[in-house]
């Protein structure tokens, strides 16, 4: 938790996309309510002329340890079954045979963190519908692990606070069906003079106590 003076909202979104650029960076200010501000580098679904993608991040190093991110065998294993996550979702409202990883591992080298990163490709069945797009695929596997309702169970299970903003999605959608969500990472919530900020990783069974904590730390650096 930290102080801002009243404005300061859209002041801290700013600082943000001058000092680090994120991808998909967002900002939800309405009245009454808590300002969203999301420093997000991951695209939870992109939709255009019947094509959709996903572009699930798994694994995380501090600036500089780009080397170490690429010979971790625990990093790849775990992108490697969140793009078999990601496949089964899209497969549900996909036409058949359609579904392909188009790019399994890459990095994503932000000015914070380097991350591993793929993509998920596939053709929306004609008259699909964005609701039956997030029935499908939210939350974003990347952020529950697999199996995606056990997991979630388990979750809901050890948290003992709602995670408001954080690991939901948003983004834009257009009357021709066109659409971009973010998975909102790296997500604060502003109300008055109080920042709230959340931060986490996934835990499996090689996972590593200080190297996790590392990982966090390091994912909320650029705030």
């Amino acid at each position: 938790y930290g102080t801002l003076s009243a404005g300061d909202d859209l002041d801290v979104f700013a600082a943000l996309l001058s000092a680090s650029p994120a991808p998909f960076a967002g900002c939800i200010r309405r009245p009454g309510v808590p300002t969203v501000v999301s420093h997000s580098p991951e695209c939870f679904v992109a939709c255009a002329g019947g094509a959709i993608a996903s572009a699930p991040i798994k694994g995380t190093r501090p600036a500089g340890h780009r080397a170490e991110l690429l010979a971790s065998a625990k990093d790849a294993a775990e992108l490697t079954m969140i793009v078999d996550l990601v496949r089964n979702d899209l497969g549900r409202i996909a036409t058949p045979g359609s579904v392909r990883v188009t790019d399994a591992q890459r990095v994503i080298d932000l000015p914070y963190v380097h991350h591993r990163a793929a993509e998920v490709v596939a053709q929306v069945r004609p008259g699909t519908r964005w609701s039956e797009v997030l029935t499908a695929a939210f939350p974003a596997g990347s952020i529950t692990g697999a199996p995606k309702r056990k997991a979630m169970e388990l979750i809901a299970a050890c948290e003992v606070a709602d995670r408001g903003a954080y690991c939901g999605s948003f983004g834009w959608v257009g009357d021709d069906g066109a659409g971009q969500l973010n998975v909102a990472i790296r997500t604060a919530m502003i109300s008055g003079q109080k920042i709230s900020l959340h931060a986490g990783g996934g835990i499996v069974a090689d996972s590593d106590g200080d190297s996790e904590w590392d990982e966090v730390r390091a994912k909320a650096s650029a705030f």
